[in-house]
């Protein structure tokens, strides 16, 4: 697979390029993985694929959550059922148009565009071994409970509240500029987005007006306009929701210093919302706590590093986060200390070879690298 793959890279066709980027992490765990190997002289370890696979992804990365369920899978031996969301069907069936072209057989990719009825029969179904999701928390429990009662494998990529962490040293304008994308990247409907600025008192005015500057420099419009960084939201009833936790933000008593629920202006026709920044927001406030999944920012005060932890810890998610500080060490001391499966110091990229995945509801299990691949694997030990 990794030479058909790989031959695509210069074809010109940006999904052909994106196949072999989220594959290659993949491709050097399972080059360096021992597959059978000898514990001792009487005991053999063998790894083998854990069977068929149903992976169940969202609308909102189509591609980045299927490449990271299916090259896995396929790569440890496994056969995959790939249901897309009906958002977004054409993109799996693109896809796996890819995967043909690069030689895979038939029936080891199979792409079913259904909507919720049938990833439950998939859920539930005795031929399918192991559950790959990406999707919302309450999805995800439905689903933990069905596979559990089959005490069938599951991984779940679910939703998160990220926090941002800005220490008092920390360089504003980089912060503003880090934030634009990590908050309100892809409309902010994304999982890792982070959500919760937390604020230094002794700085948070100085905070809040350098991250209203960067809300209000937001163009909203359409996302064929080059110009354009938020466009409209998926469906009408997501535009709804966003709106519904802003104004629900504005009775909690939180301050609405840009944005709001009203229609952007000019752009009345179709799914938008106005890009919000919140501040005075207490953690324990709906807006602090529930994922939003759109472009909907808060900022919270803390008193001291231990009060940043603290306030960071305090939600049922743990999927992403970031800390930024000018010095490096202290950032770490903070990284270390916050209960979430992936944190970034000063917005540094995150590498496809670390695991992916998240703690307490944001979900079970891990992708990328060889984690990941090991999520298709079972462990069988064969005694001489």
């Amino acid at each position: 697979m990794r030479s058909s793959l790989a031959s695509k890279s210069g074809s010109g066709n940006s999904f052909q390029v994106l196949v072999c980027w989220k594959a290659i992490a993949y491709l050097r765990a399972a080059e360096s993985l021992t597959w059978e190997e000898r514990l001792d002289t009487s005991t053999l370890l063998r790894r083998e694929p854990v069977g068929v696979v149903a992976a169940i992804i969202p609308w909102n990365a189509p591609h980045q959550s299927a490449l990271a369920k299916v090259v896995p899978a396929l790569l440890a031996g496994c056969t995959v059922i790939l249901k897309p969301s009906p958002e977004t069907a054409v993109d799996a069936l693109v896809l796996a148009g890819i995967f043909s072209e690069a030689g895979l057989p038939e029936g080891v990719l199979s792409v079913l565009p259904a909507d919720r009825p049938v990833s439950e029969y998939l859920v539930s179904h005795p031929g399918v071994d192991k559950i790959a999701f990406t999707g919302s928390t309450a999805a995800g429990r439905r689903i933990a409970a069905i596979a559990g009662e089959q005490l069938k494998r599951v991984s779940l990529e679910l939703g998160g509240k990220s926090a941002a962490i800005i220490l008092d040293d920390a360089d504003l304008t980089a912060v503003a500029e880090g934030l634009r994308t990590a908050s309100f990247g892809n409309n902010a409907e994304s999982c890792v987005a982070h959500s919760r600025v937390l604020a230094p008192r002794s700085r948070y005015e100085e905070v809040v007006e350098a991250l209203t500057t960067m809300v209000e420099s937001l163009t909203v419009g359409d996302p064929a306009d080059p110009a354009t960084f938020i466009g409209p939201l998926v469906r009408a009833d997501q535009q709804q929701r966003v709106r519904g936790y802003i104004e629900l933000g504005v009775k909690e008593g939180a301050r609405l210093v840009t944005g709001g629920p009203e229609a952007p202006g000019g752009l009345e026709s179709g799914f938008y919302v106005r890009p919000t920044l919140f501040a005075d927001v207490d953690n324990g406030m709906r807006v602090a706590q529930e994922e939003i999944f759109g472009p909907v920012l808060v900022v919270i005060p803390f008193e001291d590093e231990d009060d940043a932890v603290r306030i960071a810890n305090d939600s049922s998610y743990g999927l992403s986060g970031g800390v930024w500080s000018a010095d490096r060490e202290r950032a770490l001391r903070v990284a270390r200390r916050i209960r979430t499966g992936t944190f970034s110091v000063n917005g540094a990229a995150a590498s496809l070879a670390g695991p992916f995945g998240g703690y307490k509801a944001s979900g079970i299990g891990r992708e990328f690298g060889a984690v990941g691949l090991g999520q298709y694997l079972e462990h069988k030990t064969i005694s001489v």
